[in-house]
C-alpha cells in the first residue's frame, strides 16, 4: 500500500463506518498524465449514487483540510462492481458458493489462473471447484499464495 492510500484509508474509514458502508479498496494510480484516487465502497444490498456522493463530499473536505496529496488528482467514489475484488478474509468467507477468479504468486498444478466456484475457506485454504474440459475438479489454494482474487461473472 502506498503512503497516499494509507493516509486516505485513515481519512475515509470513519466516514464509511459512520454511513454503515464497507470500504472495499483504494487505488491511487496515474493514467496518462492524470492521477486518480479511487475509493470503492459497498454494503450488503448494494450502494447508490447518493451514498457515493456523500462519501465523496465528506472525503473531499478532509483531503482539502489536510492536503496530503502533493499534486492534482481526480477523486472517484464508486461501487466495486459485479467483479468485486476479494481482499480480506471476510470477503472470501462471503464469496463461498459464488464464482471466483484467482491469480496466485506461484504455480499450482502448473497454473497461476483459476476460475471456479468457491466451495469453502477456512482462513488458510481456499477450496474451489474448477472445470477441466468436461470434468469438475476440486483444488486447494493456500491463502498466502493468492496474489489477486475477485468475483467472476458466469455466462
Amino acid at each position: 500500500m502506498s503512503k497516499v492510500t494509507e493516509v486516505v484509508e485513515e481519512l475515509v474509514s470513519p466516514i464509511v463506518q459512520d454511513l454503515q458502508l464497507e470500504l472495499v479498496d483504494i487505488e491511487y494510480v496515474k493514467e496518462g498524465k492524470n492521477w486518480f484516487l479511487r475509493i470503492y465502497i459497498d454494503k450488503e444490498d448494494g450502494i447508490d449514487i447518493d451514498e457515493c456522493g456523500v462519501v465523496s463530499e465528506r472525503l473531499s473536505e478532509r483531503l482539502d483540510e489536510l492536503d496530503p496529496i502533493p499534486h492534482n488528482y481526480f477523486l472517484e467514489v464508486s461501487s466495486p462492481g459485479a467483479e468485486r475484488p476479494l481482499k480480506k478474509e471476510k470477503d472470501f468467507a462471503r464469496a463461498i458458493g459464488r464464482s471466483v477468479h484467482i491469480k496466485t504468486y506461484e504455480t499450482i498444478d502448473g497454473e497461476k489462473d483459476f476460475e471456479g466456484k468457491l466451495l469453502s475457506f477456512d482462513g488458510e485454504t481456499l477450496h474451489i471447484e474448477i472445470k477441466v474440459k468436461t470434468r469438475k475438479k476440486e483444488l486447494q489454494i493456500p491463502y498466502e499464495k493468492v496474489a489477486k482474487a475477485r468475483l467472476a461473472i458466469e455466462f
